[in-house]
């Protein structure tokens, strides 16, 4: 007897306590309760088949007489609930009226991520939470009359947790669940509670223990059915955008949630509660505040507005919230999107505590539990960043400063992602959108760097969006941050950058780059010229691009030089203004026939003294293969003396030789945009030698400035070269050639396609595989073969107007070919 009556007072103690939460009074009683909780055991449910009951042992004689629990080598006694006690049926229902009067305390839920126009303003006392939607103002009741966040626990000892940690073991780390999921394939369970639950709702089914019994037919363990349990939940209830916003009715009842198939955060709670209790598994409801909607970075946390649970598996406590895994909401359409988000399905505790805050500490699960000023400090990360793998370098706090009129906000990154960003400057509760030009995105295959430089002194929002590298589609919201500058720098608008990020992209190292010496950051120059280098992982076929707020397209095109090589692509720029530009970079694979070329590198180039002559640009209609490289190689032309696409000449002449190992048909073509001073075509100031495989391409100008070299191959273009001559020095022309001399020769002497009257002219040439030579003037000289193998002799200009240098192929032939032709100069009078 004596026993029973400590049964019965200790009942009476819990109905009491129930009456004062019904009412929603924070009473002491309900604390002392908590304690007496935690000094006395409740009676044990007894085990479900196959189920464990970690720390306790259950053990009952067939007749449920006496029901012993054994803790720590103790052994108390307890009188049976019921003679002839089976499994305990009536504590779902006790349980369904307990939280049907809890649930008639609404909360306001975190749904998605996005707040489109919603800002949330708590009055302090926690009695409203008002959602400001343009120029109307929703008031959602209170989750609890006066309910604050229990702060007064936050300075308490770790000692005075001690008798609260004997109930709930804090998991410190997420191994414990990745050892509770080990080799568990949710996929069976998750389709049939799928189908079940299409079916149960055809049928009108809301009952919460034919819901509970049906969805986990088939399960092993108590994981599987907190699965069961939490798939049903996030496939079956969406969010009450109209309740929460005030349209209609709240639903916060289990049989009104079920039935209709919408809650608020509390109704998904309570749902979760009641099923977890039908399957046997230990599980709270968990009130406090959540990170939701009308969040701003840096807000103070005031009251409670969300709800979500914590369940008991394997003797540790794990966090899940089925509310934010359903879906999310649009609050500018005023719609739910479901979208499953798996994140918040049994959360490690050190990620979930960014954006859920319990009222009660116990229910942070954290060895070293975080103090509100912290948690309203913390970043909130979202989904989205676990999933990509991303870690938070700077800041670690969602608030930061500028210092020298910038900050800097850098994530570690385990795989390659794509990155973009929004820059708001706040005035109020007004927000207008910056350009992208006041960010510098910098992302390598390991890191993520945004440089924010704002415009003026103010305060100023930036959010961070992601995928994963080569996803096509959006981007997802990662994290928010408040930034306050108190002095601007003077700063230049940036040019628009197309690729969002500077240096390499992400897409850039998959298309083939490998490295490059400049990373994402500001390349400063001082002059007009720069080259960058890129090394490549494979042979690519590239197209650079250069713009500036005061160049225009045509001017642009004769900035920049590509040259592709089979480990590096060279990009020579020429800046004729000051100021920034973007070097964009375009690749596509070499054997990849014509297709598209794509973004693969951005680079910010500043210019601060020293531009170019307009006149010094290069040369029109220059090709993007430019020096020798892939297309050169593969015609088997090699060991080029200049290796760069650009040459210097030297007074005004210049030779660059290679060699022609595959005896292709060569042919030269030398260009410029306007050539003032010459009479003489440009192509006279170009000659080819042949020397059996070794080419040579001699150059003599007649002005200074930047010519075009294009080398054709059997008539295909190869590559370019550009000539830059500074010298004032008029080169005269070369002999002119005929296709015929591109069989092979070697002319050694005149050099200068210009020869004097009435003069004799000492010629020396080699020509290979023909009969004999001539020089015809007024009269036709035959030339003699030297044991050099040289063709040569003298020949008299008289009053000729031209010496031409003809062949003969073999004995037998009477035609002779001519191979070139000297202008001979008037006499003078």
């Amino acid at each position: 007897m004596h026993l029973w009556h400590l049964f019965l007072r200790r009942c009476c103690c819990c109905c009491h306590s129930q009456t004062q939460d019904e009412e929603g009074q924070p009473s002491k009683r309900k604390k002392s309760s908590t304690k007496s909780e935690h000094e006395l055991p409740k009676l044990p449910k007894l085990p479900r088949a196959g189920q464990t009951n970690t720390g306790y042992d259950s053990d009952y004689d067939g007749n449920a007489e006496i029901i012993r629990v054994i803790k720590n080598n103790r052994m108390k006694e307890e009188e049976p609930t019921r003679n002839n006690a089976q499994t305990v049926t009536s504590q779902p229902s006790r349980h369904k009226e307990s939280r049907d009067n809890l649930n008639k305390l609404p909360r306001l839920p975190r749904v998605g991520q996005t707040n489109n126009g919603y800002v949330s303003d708590d009055d302090g006392n926690a009695e409203t939470f008002r959602v400001k939607y343009k120029n109307m103002v929703i008031e959602e009741e209170p989750t609890r009359r006066n309910a604050q966040i229990d702060t007064s626990q936050l300075s308490k000892p770790k000692d005075s947790r001690d008798n609260l940690n004997k109930l709930i073991k804090p998991q410190s780390s997420r191994k414990l669940f990745q050892e509770l999921i080990a080799n568990t394939d949710f996929s069976r369970v998750d389709t049939y509670v799928i189908n079940a639950g299409k079916e149960l709702k055809r049928k009108k089914i809301y009952s919460v223990e034919t819901i509970a019994q049906t969805i986990i037919n088939g399960t092993t363990n108590d994981l599987e059915r907190l699965r069961a349990v939490w798939i049903w939940l996030c496939d079956n209830i969406e969010y009450d955008v109209e309740g929460f916003l005030g349209v209609t009715k709240k639903l916060y009842s289990p049989d009104d949630v079920i039935r209709t198939g919408k809650a608020v955060c509390s109704g998904y709670a309570g749902v979760c509660l009641q099923l977890c209790n039908v399957v046997g598994i230990e599980c709270r409801e968990v009130n406090g505040y959540g990170k939701g909607i009308g969040y701003e970075p840096g807000q103070k946390c005031q009251g409670t507005n969300h709800a979500w649970n914590a369940v008991n598996l394997g003797g540790h406590w794990h966090l899940l919230d089925s509310c934010w895994g359903a879906g999310n909401c649009d609050m500018s359409q005023r719609v739910f999107n479901k979208c499953y988000n798996e994140f918040y399905f049994l959360t490690d505790p050190e990620e979930f505590i960014n954006d859920h805050y319990p009222a009660e500490e116990k229910w942070q699960l954290l060895e070293r539990p975080v103090n509100l000023k912290e948690f309203e400090k913390r970043v909130t990360k979202s989904a989205q960043f676990y999933r990509l793998g991303l870690t938070l370098i700077h800041p670690k706090q969602c608030s930061l400063d500028t210092e020298n009129g910038e900050a800097t906000i850098s994530m570690g990154l385990s795989e390659p992602a794509d990155f973009t960003y929004t820059i708001y400057q706040c005035n109020g509760s007004k927000k207008t959108e910056l350009s992208k030009s006041r960010g510098l995105l910098i992302i390598t295959k390991s890191s993520m760097k945004l440089r924010v430089i704002p415009p003026t002194a103010g305060s100023f929002e930036v959010e961070l969006f992601a995928r994963a590298a080569g996803v096509t589609g959006l981007y997802s919201h990662l994290c928010s941050f408040l930034l306050k500058c108190a002095k601007p720098k003077p700063f230049e608008d940036l040019p628009e950058n197309p690729s969002l990020c500077w240096g390499i992209s992400p897409d850039g190292y998959a298309r083939g780059l490998r490295s490059c010496e400049y990373g994402g950051e500001v390349i400063e120059l001082r002059s007009g010229r720069f080259e960058l280098v890129l090394q490549t992982a494979r042979p690519l076929r590239v197209i650079c691009s250069l713009s500036h707020k005061d160049l225009d397209g045509t001017l642009a095109t004769r900035c920049v030089a590509s040259q592709a090589e089979a480990e590096k692509l060279t990009c020579s720029v020429l800046c004729p203004y000051t100021g920034y530009y973007t070097l964009s970079v375009y690749v596509r694979d070499y054997e990849s026939g014509n297709g598209n070329h794509k973004s693969a590198a951005s680079f910010l180039l500043h210019c601060t003294s020293n531009p170019v002559n307009l006149n010094e640009l290069f040369p029109p209609d220059l090709s993007n293969k430019c020096g020798p490289g892939l297309t050169t190689t593969e015609a088997g032309l090699s060991q080029f003396s200049h290796t760069g696409a650009i040459v210097t000449a030297q007074q005004g002449k210049c030779n660059i030789t290679f060699q022609n190992q595959q005896d292709i048909s060569l042919h030269a073509v030398l260009s410029k945009e306007q050539c003032k001073l010459s009479t003489y075509p440009l192509s006279r100031y170009s000659f080819v030698n042949y020397d059996g495989s070794m080419v040579t391409i001699s150059i003599a100008l007649p002005e200074p400035g930047s010519y075009l070299l294009s080398l054709f191959g059997n008539s295909t273009h190869l590559c370019d070269f550009i000539i830059q001559n500074s010298s004032d020095i008029s080169c005269p022309p070369f002999p002119c050639t005929y296709s015929s001399w591109e069989k092979g020769g070697v002319l050694l002497e005149p050099q200068s396609g210009l020869l004097e009257p009435l003069s004799w002219v000492r010629i020396r040439v080699k020509v290979a595989g023909v009969y004999s030579v001539h020089a015809k003037a007024e009269e036709t000289v035959d030339l003699e073969l030297n044991n050099r193998k040289e063709w040569e002799g003298k020949v008299f200009t008289g009053k000729a107007a031209q010496v031409q240098l003809m062949v003969r192929e073999n004995e037998n032939s009477v035609q002779r070919m001519v191979l070139m032709y000297f202008d001979v100069l008037k006499p003078q009078k």
